[in-house]
């Protein structure tokens, strides 16, 4: 988002300062900032005082943002996946489902996440995170609580459709939000402090529903619906604060002072990043759309995205298949996601360390197919349920990584946005495939399930990873020894600008 010349530092500081919206339609007409042309609240002092007011900056920023956040998506991940749940409650049996009619309710959902997900990122620049995080999740949350007082399986589907409407923005949204606040070193321990909240979300859902369940019964009302309408109503609660707990922007943060504000966009700036909004082109559409990481990382997600699915959805279902029934399966399920939520946060720390994104998805894939081995080569109830435990540590922490990789590698706010979107949308896809492997007629040895899981592993995380791995760290190479420097030679500012990361200056993280 670059200044204009004309503009002095005391402009700038006047605009940094100015209200929210004025400060959002000055951002709408300029490209990247440039660290040059925006003004130092610290100059004169030395890098041990500038370090120690980072560090405070940072500290403020992490705890405005990401508690918030992690709650939402908690909230999020619980209301997808407690169907399962209700599943072990009875709610087959109550709405007369039979044959692939469970199958169908999951696959329905992933059908509408999917197509909405590639134009969502457009919609949050369009309506600016506050008025969209709050509208989405009031939505989903209402429509959680009706799944709670459907009378037949048509009332399942037509929820779980519009539920995969409603609940599309949030991840992608939230991505893409966190690169606009974040240097790219920093980005990957954030989101998977984030992401950690879908493990502790089936952790906590599987307590949550074994009480809940518990209320069968009550007001007339099967165990199942309360955990429909309780997770929903409690959604709603949250989502009416939303308005006052997100904010748009570095350049608009109410909890910020004008010169930490600057400051804040002057790190971005620094580290190649955009801060805020950038004037949309469709040039940055069509640059996504042509950029071969977009579809690489495309194929690496959807190696993700199968596998947690599958283990999310039926990890009752799988217990139950060991042997364990009704609330002893709930419980059950809670100690692979408290692995999987350690392990989220100590990758994500890691590969901020390292900057090494590439390898960590290696080590967590191989970890996750040792899993689904372990699965799929024994009947043995105490080898399968450690390998659902290597399969939880190893499936989570590839979700948060993967998409801070893509991040980190794509400079552009609008041209970021649209490849999130199109990589969470196809990985999200292909929940459709994860909906329908476990057959109940399977039971207990589930073959497909675990067979198919295993393949999303080895071919297109795994193997993916290592081809995004090689081709970064061969392209790097020709950048640093100077065979790209004339790669934009004649063309204007203006073009150089909508290429993004496509210049010979940056440096891809590995």
């Amino acid at each position: 988002m670059s200044l204009s010349k004309e503009e002095d530092t005391a402009v700038e500081m006047e605009r940094v300062s100015s209200s929210d919206l004025d400060a959002e339609k000055a951002h709408a007409t300029e490209h990247a900032e440039r660290l040059s042309e925006l003004a130092d609240p610290d100059a004169g002092k030395s890098p041990e005082e500038r370090a120690a007011i980072d560090r405070k900056l940072m500290r403020k920023v992490d705890l405005w943002l990401i508690p918030w956040l992690c709650l939402l998506y908690l909230l999020s991940f619980l209301d997808r996946s407690n169907i399962g749940n209700a599943r072990l409650a009875g709610m087959e049996e109550d709405l007369d489902m039979g044959g692939h009619d469970y199958n169908n309710a999951l696959t329905i959902f992933f059908i509408s996440y999917a197509l909405a997900e590639p134009i969502t990122n457009v919609l949050l620049k369009r309506l600016t995170p506050r008025v969209f995080f709050t509208s989405i999740i009031l939505l989903w949350g209402l429509i959680m609580t009706l799944m709670g007082l459907v009378t037949n399986y048509a009332g399942l589907l037509a929820c779980r459709w519009f539920l995969g409407l409603a609940e599309a923005g949030l991840f992608p949204g939230v991505n893409y939000y966190l690169s606009c606040w974040y240097k790219r070193s920093e980005l990957g321990m954030r989101a998977a402090v984030f992401f950690s909240a879908a493990a502790l979300a089936g952790s906590f859902g599987g307590l949550l529903a074994a009480a809940i369940a518990q209320m069968e019964g009550v007001g007339g009302k099967a165990g199942w619906a309360w955990i429909f309408i309780i997770e929903g109503l409690a959604t709603m609660f949250v989502g009416c604060f939303c308005w006052w707990m997100v904010f748009d922007w570095p350049a608009t943060a109410r909890f910020l002072t004008e010169e930490d504000r600057l400051r804040l966009r002057r790190r971005l700036a620094a580290d190649n990043q955009s801060s805020t909004a950038e004037e949309y082109d469709k040039r940055h559409v069509i640059a996504a759309l042509k950029d071969w990481k977009c579809w690489g990382y495309a194929f690496i997600y959807m190696g993700n995205l199968c596998p947690l699915y599958a283990f999310s959805l039926f990890l009752p279902t799988i217990l139950a298949g060991m042997g364990y029934q009704g609330t002893h399966a709930q419980l059950l399920s809670v100690p692979p996601y408290a692995v999987a939520a350690t392990c989220t946060i100590a990758v994500g720390w890691i590969a901020d360390r390292t900057r090494q994104r590439g390898l960590c998805n290696m080590v967590t894939a191989t970890v996750a197919a040792v899993g689904f081995c372990m699965l799929l080569g024994t009947q043995n109830p105490t080898i399968q349920y450690a390998g659902t435990f290597l399969g939880a540590a190893g499936i989570y922490p590839t979700i948060p990584n993967t998409l801070s990789w893509a991040s980190n590698n794509i400079e552009g706010i609008y041209k970021r946005g649209v490849i999130i979107g199109i990589v969470v949308g196809w990985g999200n896809l292909n929940g459709v495939v994860s909906s329908n492997i476990y057959i109940k007629g399977e039971k207990p040895k589930y073959y497909t399930g675990h067979g198919t899981v295993l393949a999303y592993l080895v071919v297109c995380l795994l193997g993916g990873t290592i081809f995004m791995y090689t081709m970064l760290r061969a392209e790097n190479k020709r950048r640093l020894s100077g065979k790209r420097d004339n790669m934009h030679a004649g063309k204007s500012a203006d073009d150089i600008w909508v290429a993004g990361d496509n210049r010979p200056d940056f440096i891809y993280t590995l």
